[in-house]
């Protein structure tokens, strides 16, 4: 009983790294728990989180600048909720947003969709932090808005079986007008708190949606719901039946590489890149894989771009591959981009010329 009570007395000590310790235990379990973007289950469990928070926070809204006391003769149940329904919202938020990090982060390269991240990330701590009490309402209904908009990128096109311009367009507006909606029915049905809503809810909401269109100017939103399992070099790139075999010369130490990305050109070979890409079932689109070489004064140069279509529905992804026969040496990345340019994942790779000599290649089954 001690213990306990020394490591609740530990604990209390240390709020701010229990709590930091928690969010990121929390982040690495969701990465394994968190199902399919196209699962049924999944999408129903966000809009049911979506629609909970919605009414919560409405409520909240409603009731704002009036008597907190509660009144005699409320029941248990109804105790408890009023008395916990903020630190419920804050639960549902951070879940949602969660779950929107694992999705993006899996469906792009960090370093393409870092500065997306990084703001989902900092609402998941705005969440938790104390000293952002003062947004209040404001700040919960700008999470909830860009929950809803991360909700629409991710399951338009799921429904749809595309990605692209028109379609992100259509997530946007599927994403504001349930809000927009329920939120102007709020204003008309209690016009006491019309001036209100517009100023906590539709503001924040119209922000949301520029900063997103914004991100995706510059794209930088993630192309959910597709993402690259695994990505490679080699030498070759065989099918046989369901089967892909992948010749590389790779040397077992360095276990880093996927195939060969010090890659050793002798004269005739072609320069190939592998790929898998989840997609949802149902799903039929083209990416477009582009080979870009650095050319000293002038950075990454595009040299070639092939288009591949894809179908979705296979857990471990769709498999796909190109090859490059006219090269130079140097340093080389290969990226997978959606047709609107958003990547989906990237390869670097360096090669060098060699001259004409007997070569043991490994075989990889895929």
């Amino acid at each position: 009983m001690e213990a306990i009570q020394n490591l609740v007395g530990l604990a209390r000590k240390n709020e701010g790294l229990v709590g930091a310790a928690f969010f990121v235990a929390g982040f690495v379990f969701d990465m394994a728990a968190v199902g399919r973007i196209d699962s049924w289950h999944v999408i129903v469990q966000q809009a049911a989180y979506l629609a909970l928070a919605t009414a919560i926070l409405l409520q909240l809204l409603k009731e704002e600048g009036t008597e907190s006391l509660l009144p005699e003769g409320v029941g248990r149940l109804k105790r408890w909720y009023i008395e916990y329904r903020l630190p419920i919202v804050s639960f549902l938020l951070g879940t949602l947003l969660n779950m929107y990090t694992l999705f993006f982060f899996k469906s792009s390269s960090l370093l393409v969709s870092f500065g997306f991240m990084g703001v989902l990330v900092l609402l998941l701590f705005a969440n938790e932090a104390k000293n952002l009490k003062f947004l209040g309402l404001t700040l919960r209904f700008t999470m909830l808005g860009l929950c809803f908009l991360c909700f629409a990128a991710a399951v338009v096109p799921v429904f749809l079986g595309s990605t692209g311009l028109a379609v992100f367009l259509v997530s946007l507006l599927a994403g504001c007008v349930p809000l927009a909606a329920v939120a102007l029915w709020a204003g008309r049905a209690s016009p006491e708190i019309h001036a209100r809503v517009r100023r906590q809810v539709l503001v924040p909401l119209g922000t949301v949606l520029v900063v997103f269109l914004g991100f995706y100017y510059f794209r930088l939103v993630p192309p959910v719901p597709l993402s690259i399992p695994y990505m490679g070099i080699y030498h070759k790139v065989e099918k046989s039946g369901n089967a892909y075999f992948l010749s590389h010369e790779r040397p077992a130490w360095k276990w880093w590489h996927n195939g060969d990305q010090d890659f050793l050109a002798q004269p005739g070979d072609r320069v190939y890149v592998y790929f898998r890409i989840f997609s949802p079932s149902r799903f039929a689109d083209q990416v477009l894989v582009r080979w870009h070489r650095e050319e000293p004064g002038r950075g990454w140069t595009l040299q070639d771009t092939i288009p591949i279509k894809i179908t979705g529905g296979r857990e471990e992804g769709f498999r796909g591959y190109g090859f490059k026969s006219r090269y130079e040496a140097g340093d080389w990345k290969v990226q997978v981009e959606t047709t609107d340019g958003r990547e989906i994942g990237r390869i670097y790779f360096k090669l060098e010329n060699a001259p004409e000599a007997p070569r043991d290649f490994q075989t990889q089954l895929d």
